[in-house]
């Protein structure tokens, strides 16, 4: 795993909060990324009662789950409050958009690595680009596959260490502070599934780039979905001037075609909790089919 300061929990909860009326305005590739996530499920034989949507925003996710889940009930949880209620403020709507009548649509604040959800609950744990902003993601997994039921699927996409290389490159050596966060890597992801016990885990990674006229335009995207440097080792003052003329001036080595990139590694997986094979007391679990 990396080296790399911590998150400051705390802080990760406040930057969003405060990013909350933004938020769905600046995810442009927060819902795109979502999108290929939803068609992963086309092809995935799964029929769940209740979803957990672990990370959830503003709950961009629930009309795609619910369309392909109908029967399914959701419960969005996100580490901001003021997340959670624009999720649950959007329920009325999301009944009217799609008819839905008698579903029931939950919104809870919550950490991932600690879930208000009773154990064996959920049929599926969907997980979409909030994982990166865990620090210990073997501890989100042992709550995830806590309360999954047996048999059910984890869902998830994050961001990998290539995620923003350019930026990192031009705060190289402008001072002795991170100012980008650190991405784990892809096969660090599946080692802690694998850890867990989670059955059968498929990983696979894309690049996915952004452009901007300056600088300054990629920060201000990041700063409206509430993605700004929150480890530990970030400078605890405001950037100065001079800081962010020297790193847009480094910035300005990777434009091409009159356009600065962005470049974000998206990591995609999935895995299932296994069946036990066994009772608690260590007894042998024997499945049993009716004759035809």
């Amino acid at each position: 795993m990396s080296a790399d300061p911590d998150f400051d929990k705390r802080e990760v909860r406040r930057s969003f909060e405060r990013a909350a009326a933004t938020y769905d305005e600046g995810a442009v590739l927060q819902n795109e990324i979502c999108r290929r996530l939803l068609e992963r499920l086309d092809y995935i034989k799964l029929a769940p009662d209740w979803i957990i949507d672990a990370g959830s925003g503003t709950g961009n996710a629930v009309p795609g789950l619910l369309a392909r889940f109908p029967r399914a009930s959701v419960v969005t949880i996100d580490l901001a409050l003021a997340m959670a209620r624009r999720a649950r403020m959007r329920r009325a709507r999301w009944r009217r958009l799609l008819g839905w009548r008698g579903v029931r649509l939950v919104a809870a604040c919550g950490d991932i690595e600690q879930m208000p959800v009773a154990s064996g609950a959920a049929g599926l744990v969907w997980s979409n680009l909030a994982l990166q902003w865990v620090n210990r993601p073997q501890r989100a997994f042992a709550e995830i596959e806590r309360v999954l039921a047996p048999g059910g699927l984890l869902m998830f996409s994050s961001f990998g260490p290539d995620t923003l290389k350019e930026l990192r490159a031009a705060f190289q050596g402008a001072d002795r502070h991170t100012h980008v966060g650190r991405f784990i890597d892809m096969h660090d992801v599946g080692d802690a599934l694998i850890a867990q016990g989670f059955a059968d885990p498929v990983m696979d990674m894309e690049h996915v780039t952004l452009t901007y006229a300056t600088v300054r335009d990629l920060m201000r995207d990041l700063k409206c979905i509430g993605a700004r440097n929150l480890t530990r080792g970030r400078p605890m003052t405001l950037s100065g001037k001079s800081l962010m003329a020297k790193v847009a001036r480094a910035y300005e080595a990777f434009r091409k075609d009159g356009k600065l990139p962005a470049t974000f590694e998206v990591v995609y997986g999935h895995a299932w909790k296994p069946t036990p094979r066994v009772t608690a007391d260590g007894k042998p679990i024997i499945s049993l089919k009716p004759a035809r």
